[in-house]
């Protein structure tokens, strides 16, 4: 953890780069830092998976309306603050991506912060062990 997911309208395939657009959320995620500088999430803790719809309604329906919805799921234990500095560079990073979007089209983005309360929490990785850092 922890693990953005986003849901959207499926014309946004055909209007922006969305595996760019996941490494960019991903990226941002990996940057943001707590309040003594260290690196908030695991490198290989951190995953962006993306889901277009198969089918949605938007809004009135009397245009071709785009809509993305982004989940930042994460453990619990972090303050206030890097919470917030977790939805804020997300909520950024996807504006970036999205801004010549937002000249010519609709577009609606949405961004939550979930911190989990896991009643069962289980994980088993080959991939955190490569970003670990060797004792000195």
């Amino acid at each position: 953890m922890p693990h953005l997911v986003m849901l959207y309208t499926r014309a946004l395939d055909d209007a922006t780069d969305m595996p760019a657009l996941c490494r960019r959320l991903c990226d941002a995620m990996l940057a943001v830092r707590d309040e003594a500088g260290a690196q908030v999430f695991p490198t290989g803790g951190t995953r962006v998976l993306a889901y277009p719809a198969a089918h949605s309604a938007v809004a009135d329906g009397t245009r071709d309306y785009l809509f993305l919805y982004l989940n930042v799921r994460m453990a619990r234990g972090r303050s206030a603050a890097v919470q917030q500095a977790v939805g804020e560079a997300v909520a950024g990073a996807a504006r970036a991506h999205l801004a010549p979007l937002y000249e010519s089209r609709h577009i609606g983005l949405t961004v939550q912060v979930d911190e989990g309360h896991e009643v069962y929490d289980a994980k088993h990785s080959t991939i955190h062990p490569l970003f670990a850092k060797a004792a000195p």
